[in-house]
Parts: C-alpha cells; sequence; structure tokens
C-alpha cells in the first residue's frame, strides 16, 4: 500500500500565503494518480512529463526508492476535488542521473558538519530536456480568483513544506523551461544557468539548404564526415511508432549497456524501461538503428513533442568514424527537416555540436536551501558561476560555424 500523507501549506516559508481552496498530499507512486488525470496538468506535447514516461521509469525499477529516487509527488486538488496540479518530485541520496552537478555543495556542506542528502529534487530522472516542472490543470483553476505565477508559488510552498516535514537539505528544481524558472526565482528560489547546444530550423528546405548557411569550412567538414560514417556500407534506419520491435529494443538495450557502462559505469534504464516506452509513448519515440550487414550495431533513441526531437541515448557496439556524429546529429537534423520540427535537442554538454550547426543555449536550474548559511554561501558561488556561464556562451557564440551576415 502506498502511503499518502497530506501538507498544511506554512506561511511561515515566505513563498505564499496559506490556501483553503486547495489541499495538497504527497503520493510516492505514480500508479496512484490515472494518466488522464496526469496528463491534464501539461498543456503541451512535451512527452517527458508525461504520465506515462514518468510510469515506465518507475515500471521498469529505473527510478524507484530502490534506486535513490523515491516519489514524493504533490497533488494539489481543488475544492471540488478536482486535481489542479502536481509537482513530480523524488526523495533522493545521491545526485546521479540530474544532469546539474551539486556534488561539490554537497561536499561542501557536509565538510561544515551539516547533512546534504537526502534532498528534494523536482525533475525528470535521468533526463535532461528543457520543460514544465511544475504541472498546472487550468480548467480546474479557473473558477479561483488567482493569476497562474500565484497557483505555481502555491504548488511550490507544498513542495518546501514537504522538505521541511522529511527533513530534506533543499529542493532542487533541474531543466525548468524558461517561463517557469523566471516564477521559480520570483518565489525566492536561487537561479543557476547552465549550456546545451541546440539545433534551430531556420526555414531550410532540406539538408543541403541547412549546409548552405555554413561556413564553406564547415560544409566541407560535414559532408566529410557524413561519407565516411557510412563508407564501409553501413545501413541508417529511422523507426517509429509500430515499426519498433522488440527485436529493436534488445538490440538498442545491448548498445545501451555497452556504451554506458563504458562511459560512466552506471547504466540507469532497465531493459523493461524501453518496451514500457515502446507500449506506452510509441508515437512520439524516434529509433533511429544502423546495420552492419544483417546485424544491428548501434542506435540513437529520440523522443519528440510537436516541435522539438529530443536525443536521449546513444549506444554502439562496433566503431566506425564519425558514426555518434551522423546518427546523433545529422540523422536528427534529416529527420526534424523532413516533419518540420523547429529545433534538435541532443542532450547535455558537448562543444563538439557547435561546428555541426548547434548553438549554445542557455538553462536553468532552481534551488532552495533550508540552512541560511549554507544557502548565502551558495547563492555567492552561483552570482559568480552565472557571470561566467555567461561570458562563456557569449565566446562560443563568437565560434559561430554559420556565414556572416554582411
Amino acid at each position: 500500500m502506498v502511503a499518502v500523507d497530506v501538507i498544511n501549506t506554512d506561511p511561515s516559508n515566505n513563498v505564499v500565503d496559506n490556501f483553503s481552496e486547495y489541499t495538497f498530499t504527497v503520493l510516492t507512486s505514480i500508479k496512484d494518480v490515472k494518466a488522464e488525470t496526469w496528463d491534464a496538468c501539461i498543456d503541451e506535447s512535451y512527452p517527458f512529463a508525461k504520465h506515462a514516461f514518468l510510469s515506465a521509469l518507475e515500471t521498469s525499477n529505473s527510478a524507484n526508492a530502490d534506486t535513490g529516487w523515491l516519489g514524493q509527488h504533490i497533488i494539489m486538488k481543488n475544492k471540488l476535488g478536482q486535481t489542479a496540479g502536481i509537482a513530480p518530485m523524488y526523495l533522493k541520496n545521491h545526485s546521479y542521473g540530474e544532469y546539474v552537478f551539486d556534488h561539490g555543495w554537497a561536499n561542501a556542506f557536509e565538510q561544515a558538519g551539516g547533512r546534504y542528502y537526502p534532498k528534494l529534487q523536482i525533475s525528470i530522472p535521468f533526463t535532461p530536456a528543457t520543460g514544465p516542472r511544475l504541472l498546472v490543470n487550468r480548467t480546474a483553476t479557473q473558477h479561483a480568483k488567482h493569476d497562474d505565477n500565484v497557483i505555481y508559488q502555491a504548488l511550490l510552498s507544498a513542495c518546501i513544506s514537504r522538505c521541511e516535514q522529511v527533513g530534506a537539505s533543499s529542493i532542487h528544481v533541474t531543466f525548468p523551461n524558461e517561463f517557469q524558472a523566471q516564477i521559480l526565482q520570483s518565489c525566492g528560489l536561487m537561479l543557476r544557468t547552465g549550456i546545451q547546444y541546440h539545433w534551430k530550423n531556420r526555414g531550410y528546405s532540406d539538408f543541403e539548404d541547412f549546409l548552405s548557411s555554413l561556413t564553406s569550412r564547415k560544409r566541407k567538414q560535414i559532408r566529410r564526415e557524413r561519407k565516411e560514417a557510412s563508407a564501409s556500407g553501413l545501413q541508417f534506419n529511422v523507426l517509429s511508432g509500430d515499426e519498433i520491435k522488440e527485436h529493436h529494443w534488445d538490440a538498442f538495450y545491448s548498445f545501451y549497456q555497452h556504451t554506458s557502462g563504458r562511459k560512466w559505469g552506471i547504466p540507469y534504464l532497465t531493459r523493461d524501461f524501453f518496451s514500457l516506452l515502446g507500449e506506452k509513448m510509441s508515437n512520439q519515440v524516434v529509433l533511429m538503428m544502423v546495420e552492419n550487414g544483417t546485424r544491428p550495431i548501434a542506435g540513437a533513441l529520440n523522443l519528440k513533442s510537436d516541435e522539438i526531437l529530443y536525443g536521449r541515448n546513444w549506444g554502439a557496439i562496433e566503431f566506425h568514424k564519425f558514426l555518434h556524429f551522423e546518427v546523433c546529429y545529422y540523422q536528427a537534423i534529416d529527420y526534424a527537416l523532413a516533419i518540420g520540427l523547429k529545433s534538435v535537442e541532443a542532450g547535455a554538454q558537448g562543444e563538439h555540436k557547435l561546428i555541426r550547426g548547434y548553438m549554445p543555449c542557455q538553462t536553468h536550474s532552481a534551488h532552495w536551501i533550508a540552512n541560511k548559511s549554507f544557502r548565502g554561501a551558495v547563492e555567492k558561488y552561483l552570482e559568480q558561476e552565472t557571470k561566467n556561464i555567461g561570458e562563456e556562451i557569449s565566446f562560443l557564440d563568437s565560434l559561430t560555424p554559420f556565414k556572416t551576415k554582411k
């Protein structure tokens, strides 16, 4: 039986006054929320916040208490018993699978005699893809005489109350979209910036049209890389929907295990996760597969919204020069152009993406720390880090592979 706790929001947390028209509960399992109820709080096609994706992580034992992701999902209901808002939140005893690195904070706090873990994470496990993190059902909140910002504040207030209840050191909201990042900052959370590299569709008709926007040197480099990647007769297939079968997932999981184990040592996702993803979200899954003869040897998992292709996982069991660039970057651009997507987000980090047409973009995380002294130290650190990130983005922008406008 999953425990359900009731939260009484406390005005003393300085985020928002208590709201008599709303009640807040905590669920340790997403199974206790109907998919249609959860998804009614998402007003866009962003795939990762959907019930299907998060339940696949939980059901497959990829993100649960045993792996250090104990659900603490905040459910906000109005007087009619309708779910008005949700915060997908997890109690964590480590900082793995987040892509916003706070190990230095943890070490500093513990060396000073504090206890950094457990902490609370409002995020999508193992997914550095910007999107909504506080989910609001506007149909269930429209009766209230509050604007959207106040609704978000009430939901965040419940999260902070839960943090205090369980004795967690802090709350971390990773990869919120720009709109929610600003709301979180206005609520008193400290904003942290990061860098990702995204490709933007500037109205290109095809890949050659995209190449024509680059400098001559970069065009030649990309054409050479694409030619060499397929020189050994490799076959490239793009699969989606019911085209993806279990044998494809078997092959991809072997790629994922091989590459994750070699690079990071921890393959977070279980084999069952991929089957559940294909079963529940096949219309938003795009699987790039590579065969050498009849043997599958590499692949890249992507998910898509109405406007964006999100590159998520890559793996290979054979080495071929430039194959990673071809499958993860160039094939992704080809696909985005073919179906009219506006951008490709190819995952975390990677300055090597810049010369391939993926430009630096600012990302955000937001942080609330209970200990005031430690909060002050982190705030000073973030002031300098934010300045450094801004300077780095400006420098990277100057290295653009695109032709300079005269």
